[in-house]
This record gives structure tokens, C-alpha cells and sequence, in this order.
């Protein structure tokens, strides 16, 4: 991973409360107990992947390092919690000097993963980890739902560029965060300003169907876009009659214009007559870009299509029909009662498991995960075990450092991310690309586990 800064030009706030109250009344609870010092690992996992998806995308690592180094109780939040008598007097004295001093390993943004891979995991005090699960949790369930969603709009579409349209279907904050998945994924750009402007995703956005019926004719409202924005622009043709809208939009732009949007209609059916007659008018350099609920199913059945671009909307920052990955944060070893509950390292980890009924068995002890490949340089299996790591897969690890002492160590820019999943997302097998249900492309492969 390079060592590029996120260059976040707005300042981020206190994550502190981002935070269930359970995860505080525990800690208040160790600490009176004398455990909550005890060196202890914690992983984020995933069972099982949606149902019919053939693998999961990392993302949101870098949101989750800024949340970490953030995570500061200020007086104002402790004051909060004193008076609500949310935990105890000694427990706000604890988290009034709390900092993550521990270290964080984890599979970086842009990955796949699948059930089983031990994703991220949380190195340090019970105390100091237990309290970080609601924030990790929800950042990367959004992100990476978010981010497998456009990784298969991004498959579907091939080579044509993809539009991240979804900022009016979401909370104004999420949509942000979706616009950065969304480019992990394989998006091009967002139409969301605050995206731009935080993370440095290209931005794009001409009009609305409200700007073509501001004017007395369509004929005006082509005109004053392109005296304003050039001949360049992407005019929005499906307001009233696309076949005049088009005719009028060449004849103001000139057989230069930019593009044309349709967001409503056949799109089939509508993007082969608009390819027709943009030809016919001499306008064979005017890109086609479509609209309209949009999901990966509908931008595959556009394959033959005339089309030049996508945007997408509510299905992308929905995760397509799966808004969570239903990741968990599980403590998997913590030192055992001689430790005498100090703080320190060399302490021996005794490997912890949740074992109960309805499949929500967990697998103790602290994983590592690798993944070799065939002959051809294909992925052939996730492989995730415990203890030393059998030499011929040393150097098919996937996690990497991210934190070191409460300091992140993995900073890196949102290109390399999104680059680093199109490498990645061609190492798998072909199936991969499917998008009809099935099983994980790859199969978890455990070793040295109990």
C-alpha cells in the first residue's frame, strides 16, 4: 500500500458516541472486575456472503482509520454520560484520557473477501477495542455493501463509465460515504459536491427535467445551457418527445455536442432510434448517457445497446437489494486469568469462541487468511488458519498492517484502492463476473482451527 495522505479538507468529528451503550456499561464492568486491561484480539468477519453474491468488496478502511484516531470523548460527551448516568464516575474518568494505543490489521479497501475472512482485526485492551465495534461495524456494512453492488454494476457495464446519481436517496451524510464505495467499486464519478470536495471523486451534473420546463419552450432551455456551459454539455432530452428534443438539441449545440441524457422509456429500445438519428443529424461524436433505476441487471440487458455511459441511483447506495454485509465484531482471543489483568504485551492469548445454536458459531483464535492461485494465476480458494502460516502461502497473505500503536500506517489515495480492486476482481475466476445467483466463487478453506 502506498503512503498517500486521504487529504480530508473538512475536519471530522468526535466519533466517540458513534458508539452503543453496551459497549460502555461493559467496559465500566471490566474495569471493576480487573479484566478490562487484558490483552485481547477482536475480528470483523462475515458468515456468509448475500444470497446469489459471488463475493464481498472491502471498503470503507481508510473512513474507519479516520474514526479510530477520532474517537475521542470530549468534555461535552462526557458531561453527557455523567448526567445521564450512562456508565459511572470511574468509567468517565477512564474514557475522558481514552486513545487506541493498539494495533489494526485487516484485508485493505478495495479486496474481496469472502465467509470467514478475518477482514480486520482489533489488537489491544479489551477496554480499548470492545468500545470501537458499533463504529467499525456500521462503516464498513455501508461501505462495502455499497462498494460489491457497484463492483458488479462496473462488471455489467465493461468499459462504459458509471455515474454515482444516489445522493437524494440516502442520508446526506451516507451518500458521501456511498459516493467514495461507489468509486472503489468502480465507479467513474459522483454528482455529489461533498463527495468532490472530501475524497476528490471527479463530479458531474448539467440539468433537470426542471430546468427544460423553467423555459417557454425546450428550444430556450437548450439554448441558455449550452450560451452557459458550452457546446460540450449533456443536454436532457426526454422531457416531452425525445425525436424532437434530439433534432433541437443538435441544431443549438451543432453536430459537437456533448451528450444527450434519456432517463425514462424503453431505454433499449430508446437509445438504438437516438443513436439513429444523432448519426443522421451528423452528430456521430454525441455520447449516449441513460438514466432511470438502474441496477446491474438492467445495465447488463444495455450490453448491446448503443450506450455510452450510466448513472445510477437508488440500487447503487441500497447495495442493490443488500444495504448491509451483516459483518460481525467478535473478540476471538483475549490472555487468560494469570495475565493478572495489567497492561503488556507477551502475555499467551487463549483462542475464545461464541458456540450457540442458529448458525452464529464463531471460530476462536487470532486468523490469518492467504489466498494462492492455479497454474494460470487464478485465485482458487480462501484459505484462513490460526498458528504459523505454512510457508508456500507466506507470500499469498492478504491482510496488511493499518494501525501500529494507534497510529494508522496504510494511508492511500482512493485511486489505488479502486485500482487495486479491478486487479483484484480479475485474479478470480471467471464465474466471478456472473450475475446470476451462486455460490462464493471461491470456497473459505480452514486450517489449524478448532
Amino acid at each position: 500500500m502506498n503512503d498517500a495522505p486521504t487529504a480530508l479538507p473538512v475536519a471530522v468529528p468526535s466519533t466517540a458516541l458513534f458508539t452503543d451503550q453496551y459497549e460502555l456499561t461493559m467496559v465500566q464492568a471490566a474495569l471493576r472486575a480487573g479484566t478490562a486491561h487484558r490483552p485481547s484480539v477482536f475480528e470483523v468477519f462475515t458468515r456468509r456472503l448475500p444470497e446469489g453474491r459471488r463475493y464481498g468488496v472491502v471498503a470503507g478502511t481508510g473512513r474507519v482509520l479516520d474514526a479510530v484516531e477520532n474517537f475521542r470523548f470530549e468534555p461535552a460527551l462526557l458531561d453527557w454520560l455523567r448526567e445521564r448516568k450512562v456508565v459511572d464516575e470511574a468509567t468517565v474518568d477512564w474514557l475522558a484520557g481514552y486513545r487506541f494505543g493498539g494495533d489494526i490489521d485487516g484485508y485493505p479497501e478495495g479486496e474481496v473477501y469472502f465467509p470467514g475472512s478475518p477482514i480486520m482485526t482489533v489488537r489491544g485492551t479489551f477496554a480499548e477495542c470492545v468500545v470501537l465495534e458499533t463504529v467499525i461495524l456500521s462503516i464498513l456494512n455501508h461501505d462495502s455493501a455499497v462498494a460489491a453492488a457497484a463492483s458488479r454494476m462496473a462488471v455489467a457495464a465493461g468499459d462504459r463509465p458509471l455515474i454515482e446519481m444516489g445522493a437524494r436517496r440516502t442520508h446526506e451524510l451516507a451518500a458521501v460515504a456511498a459516493a467514495r464505495a461507489a468509486y472503489v467499486g468502480g465507479f467513474s464519478s459522483t454528482s455529489d459536491l461533498a463527495a468532490g470536495f472530501r475524497y476528490g471523486i471527479p463530479t458531474v451534473g448539467t440539468s433537470a427535467h426542471a430546468f427544460t420546463l423553467l423555459h417557454d419552450s425546450e428550444r430556450q432551455a437548450f439554448t441558455a445551457q449550452v450560451e452557459s456551459l458550452g457546446s460540450g454539455t449533456t443536454l436532457l432530452v426526454d422531457t416531452y418527445d425525445v425525436t424532437e428534443a434530439v433534432r433541437t438539441a443538435v441544431e443549438v449545440a451543432g453536430p459537437g455536442l456533448g451528450a444527450v441524457r434519456i432517463d425514462s422509456g424503453d431505454l433499449l429500445v430508446v437509445a438504438h432510434r437516438v443513436r439513429r438519428q444523432l448519426d443522421e443529424l451528423g452528430a456521430t461524436g454525441t455520447r449516449i448517457v441513460v438514466t432511470s433505476d438502474l441496477d446491474e441487471y438492467a445495465i447488463a440487458s444495455l450490453a448491446a445497446a448503443p450506450v455510452d455511459a450510466y448513472g445510477v441511483g437508488t440500487r447503487l447506495v441500497t447495495g442493490s437489494g443488500h444495504p448491509t454485509c451483516s459483518m460481525v465484531y467478535k473478540l476471538v482471543a483475549r490472555a487468560g486469568e494469570d495475565h493478572g489483568g495489567g497492561e503488556g504485551e507477551g502475555a499467551p492469548l487463549v483462542p475464545v469462541a461464541k458456540k450457540s445454536l442458529g448458525g452464529k458459531l464463531s471460530i476462536g483464535g487470532r486468523k490469518w487468511a492467504a489466498r494462492p492461485v492455479d497454474a494460470h494465476g487464478a485465485a482458487e480458494a480462501e484459505v484462513v488458519g490460526t498458528g504459523p502460516v505454512p510457508p508456500e502461502l507466506a507470500d499469498r497473505q492478504v491482510p496488511v498492517e493499518l494501525m501500529r500503536a494507534g497510529r494508522a500506517v496504510a494511508r492511500e489515495s482512493l485511486d489505488a484502492a479502486r485500482d487495486r480492486h479491478r486487479r483484484v476482481r480479475e485474479a478470480l475466476p471467471l464465474s466471478a463476473s456472473q450475475l446470476s445467483r451462486g455460490e462464493p466463487v471461491l470456497p473459505t478453506r480452514y486450517t489449524g482451527t478448532a
